[in-house]
């Protein structure tokens, strides 16, 4: 059986999670990354336009929890109201069309626009003749059930449609545990081929991922960032759908950043390829990173690291150090106390510090928390 009819132009995009809070982000950054995660609907919209899409599929995972704020909800529906087109979301594992679902909740029915569709079953909507949307919602946290293959299940082939199966999870083939709700990429593709669906639009992995040789099974991906392990973040997928071809485009939209940087300290540069990565990464203010620091410094480094890092929290959206991976050995130096002029009593005490400081223990730790705290109040600590 052969393909025919039309061709369509759509965008793709999933896991928005709006309202997520991250617990390393203060202040005014979370509120920050919270917006960011709405205006980037916007942008969809106008891309939308842009590039000739006639509608945007959201693959599960549009809200945080089922438990969002309505302040939250209105300030989505109102970034929805300016995509013009249609938008149809779906439920997925962190928003399930339960009894407390958002979706039902009187804030989305009062405010939600005319053309935003909530995928609530597997009816299909005709976005225009030939071209349609189906879905395979999630009803609750954990389903027993392959939802695909049974939205696929009930299908007709039709091979002179453009037919679009939203759906959400993770692929068996992607898993190392058995999970009853695990996509069949093999199932998927047999419904591709039997022409009951022409692209499977999925939701739940955060890095942009096709699957299969077929080019019709795509993860889009989060359109901002969530973690740090993402791949290709900040994409939104542009789809052109004919009758015998997928053409996948990855657009980014988004604007914030998640970044791992890796530093061993005991290298001739010590401190100066960490404060260059720190230096001449863009737009810090929308960036998250994560550090692992090893090595062993004097004190007066530990006193640099330590202002170069506050400095940089001042300008960053955020700096992580991953304690697992934070690996730093501060040993005093005859150099550190160089130039302190101390003397009587203050000298003494110093000498004490750092014969205690030498040892291990809180004790010691604390004399070189002390130690440190001495370098820095005489401007020693300043990162050059």
């Amino acid at each position: 059986m052969t393909r025919h009819g039309p061709t369509v132009r759509f965008l793709h995009s999933a896991d928005w999670q709006l309202g997520m809070t991250r617990h390393f982000l203060e202040g005014e950054a979370q509120a920050r990354f919270a917006q960011a995660r709405i205006d980037v609907i916007g942008r969809m919209g106008k891309a939308a336009q842009e590039h000739g899409a006639e509608f945007l599929v959201v693959a599960g995972d549009v809200f945080e929890t089922n438990q969002v704020s309505s302040q939250t909800v209105r300030r989505t529906l109102a970034a929805l109201e300016t995509v013009p087109v249609p938008v149809f979301l779906l439920p997925g594992n962190h928003d399930p069309l339960d009894a407390g679902s958002v979706y039902r909740s009187s804030t989305f029915l009062a405010a939600r626009p005319a053309h935003v569709t909530v995928l609530e079953d597997g009816a299909i909507h005709e976005v225009r003749p030939g071209v349609e949307v189906t879905g395979a919602p999630w009803f609750s946290k954990r389903p027993l059930t392959d939802l695909v293959a049974e939205a696929a299940a009930d299908l007709e082939p039709a091979p002179g449609v453009r037919r679009v199966l939203v759906a959400h999870g993770a692929l068996a083939e992607m898993m190392d545990f058995g999970n009853p709700a695990a996509i069949s990429q093999a199932g998927a593709e047999r419904a591709i081929a039997e022409h009951r669906v022409d692209y499977l639009a999925l939701g739940d992995r955060h890095s942009t991922t096709p699957w299969g040789a077929t080019g019709r099974i795509w993860h889009a991906g989060a359109p901002e960032p969530t973690d740090y392990d993402e791949a290709n973040q900040r994409t939104t997928l542009l789809v052109e759908l004919g009758p015998d071809t997928c053409e996948v485009t990855r657009l980014e939209l988004g604007r914030w950043t998640f970044a791992l940087g890796d530093f061993d300290l005991d290298g001739p540069e010590r401190l100066g390829a960490l404060e260059r990565w720190l230096g001449d990464r863009p737009a810090k203010d929308r960036s998250i990173v994560k550090l692992k620091l090893r090595g062993t410094i004097s004190m007066t480094e530990n006193a640099q690291l330590e202002e170069l890092l506050q400095r940089n929290r001042d300008l960053y959206a955020a700096i992580e150090e991953w304690e697992r991976h934070k690996d730093i050995a501060v040993r005093p130096d005859d150099d550190d106390f160089e130039g302190l002029g101390l003397g009587g009593f203050a000298e003494v005490a110093l000498g004490r510090l750092r014969a205690v400081a030498a040892g291990a223990g809180e004790d010691a730790e604390a004399a070189r928390d002390a130690l440190g705290l001495l370098i820095r109040l005489a401007g020693k600590g300043v990162a050059r």
